[in-house]
């Protein structure tokens, strides 16, 4: 696996969370990788209304204000499709 780091959060202390990478080494499209805040326990539920969570997913919380940082995430990810299937 190799990630192509996008950024994290210009507001974190410690520079260490929350953060965006792509990868673009899956067989099938690239997929954006998310470290973030853990969800709890009132975010999950109310989540889990919407449709049961299997164990190989979390919940993780995003600020908006990362949300440059994952236009830019999303801009790499479909520059590298459309590499893919030139």
């Amino acid at each position: 696996m190799a990630l192509t780091f996008i950024g994290i959060d210009p507001e974190t202390g410690g520079g260490n969370c929350p953060a965006v990478w792509v990868d673009t080494t899956t067989s099938v499209e690239p997929d954006l990788i998310f470290q973030g805040y853990v969800a709890d326990a009132a975010t999950l539920a109310e989540c889990e209304q919407d449709g049961p969570r299997p164990d190989t997913e979390a919940v993780i919380r995003v600020p908006a204000r990362m949300v440059p940082l994952i236009r830019e995430a999303c801009d790499a990810a479909e520059r590298a499709q459309l590499r893919s299937t030139a």
